[in-house]
């Protein structure tokens, strides 16, 4: 990473799930662990724990310098509320396609 800005990413092993208006958009039990400075932790989760079916493509795109280019995805009612990273920077591979949501529960 660049000097004086770290990004760990390790395996959790935390419940996590999202819920939104009474309907549950994710639920793992295996997050990736994001940990970046300046930013709250964020959980990545694998495509198989979220509710792809509900999410709808926003046609946002973000650029991080440490990430790579993030494409985002809405609900009714919800704009951009979770974001992926179809092709990461090599040293973030992991996340690559995994879910990350601006609002988790931690169960």
């Amino acid at each position: 990473m660049t000097r004086g800005h770290d990004i760990t990413i390790e395996q959790g092993e935390r419940h996590v799930r999202v819920v939104r208006d009474g309907q549950v958009l994710a639920d793992s039990r295996r997050p990736l662990v994001l940990r970046e400075t300046g930013c709250p932790v964020r959980y990545y989760l694998p495509p198989e724990d979220v509710r792809t079916d509900l999410l709808t493509p926003s046609g946002t795109h973000t650029h991080c310098p440490f990430k790579g280019d993030a494409d985002y995805w809405s609900v009714p009612g919800g704009a951009d509320l979770v974001w992926a990273y179809p092709d990461p920077r090599p040293d973030v591979a992991v996340i690559r396609n995994h879910f990350c949501f601006y609002d988790t529960e931690v169960v």
